[in-house]
């Protein structure tokens, strides 16, 4: 048999190359993906206790727990009972919580002067809760709403919410939390000038430690309905709050808000809704790198809880994925009414 004689054919770069490479896939994302050690490793966030903040409604009377029917799973709490709150917070490794009245009817006026009491829900809530919890954090809202008979954040003439003689008001209710024994004010009324008015205010009270957490980018959001209903607004209001709200359209305008915030002397800024204006929360962060949070409001925790007990969604997962997104974009907490049971999922129990 004639033995060929044509040359053999050169290796060519195909024939030595794997089929992948061939491809353009020499980079392979999925094999950082392929275990659960690996996948822990190349993590980009990670959502730990430290981020979370727990809002809690305090109303009077003593042993008593309310469900609040749009706010499934949530309760207002009196006293006594956020004392236990706080001890339980405490006992989990959560930082801070966050206050909000459940105000008596007959307590509310035009003026908002509850506001101004020093013997009203919060500071009788903040007083209890230092005496018996000294190491968590409290955050007070200071904003009139949960005072005025008109669900307004402001004083409220001829239909138009005043902003100068609000802000006064809002200075002196700095004031009287801090004295009861707020760690961080946090006003959330939107009045322009606000919180260097509030700086002021408490400074010249003796109160320079006292943090301030601006609502620095606080929008009119149909997001609030359940919250209104935690603090019994939701039938009195009057009219809407977009004179003094931000427009949801609205993007570049909450960084002239957090700008104007921090020349003021705001410690910290937050967002509000959360989930929906996370593009918002990665603008702050982004722009000014001050410590930036975001609020997982009323509304979105009833969606995710509602969804949950209907058996719509995997509730283990979308709730802890939901505080992941806050992360990614950016913020370094939030404040999430599901604060107790992730923190309870993060520590095993």
């Amino acid at each position: 048999m004639p033995v060929s004689t044509a040359r053999p054919r050169a290796k060519t770069e195909t024939d030595t190359v794997p089929a992948e490479h061939s491809l353009g896939l020499a980079t392979r994302l999925r094999r950082n993906r392929k275990s659960d050690w690996s996948r822990r490793l190349v993590r980009e966030n990670t959502l730990t206790v430290d981020d979370l903040i727990w809002p809690i409604f305090v109303m009077d009377g003593a042993g008593r727990r309310e469900p609040i029917p749009s706010m499934p799973g949530v309760e207002r709490l009196s006293v006594d009972e956020a004392v236990r709150a706080s001890a339980e917070a405490a006992r989990l490794g959560i930082p801070a919580l966050a206050l909000f009245p459940y105000t008596d009817p007959d307590l509310r006026d035009p003026e908002g002067s509850e506001a101004l009491n020093d013997g009203n829900l919060v500071c009788q809530a903040l007083r209890a809760i230092k005496t018996e919890v000294p190491d968590i954090g409290l955050i007070t809202d200071v904003a009139l709403d949960p005072y005025t008979s008109h669900g307004h954040d402001g004083l409220l003439e001829n239909g138009r919410i005043l902003n100068d003689e609000t802000v006064a008001v809002l200075v002196r209710q700095a004031v009287v939390q801090a004295e009861a024994g707020a760690d961080v004010i946090a006003p959330s009324d939107m009045m322009d000038g606000r919180i260097g008015a509030i700086r002021e205010g408490l400074d010249a009270a003796g109160f320079e430690d006292v943090q301030i957490m601006s609502y620095a980018a606080k929008y009119a959001s149909a997001f609030y309905g359940p919250f209104r209903d935690a603090i019994g607004t939701a039938k009195t209001l009057s009219g809407d709050k977009r004179t003094y709200q931000m427009d949801p359209a609205n993007g570049l305008e909450a960084l002239r808000e957090a700008a104007l915030d921090i020349e003021e002397g705001a410690d910290m800024l937050m967002v509000k809704p959360g989930l929906p204006y996370l593009d918002i929360v990665f603008r702050l962060k982004d722009t000014f790198g001050l410590p930036t949070y975001a609020y997982q409001v009323s509304g979105e925790y009833a969606m995710i809880e509602g969804a949950i007990r209907n058996g719509w969604v995997d509730g283990e997962r979308i709730v802890v994925e939901s505080l992941m997104a806050f992360k990614r974009a950016g913020a370094d907490g939030i404040l999430t009414y599901f604060a107790p049971r992730v923190a309870k999922r993060l520590a095993g129990l």
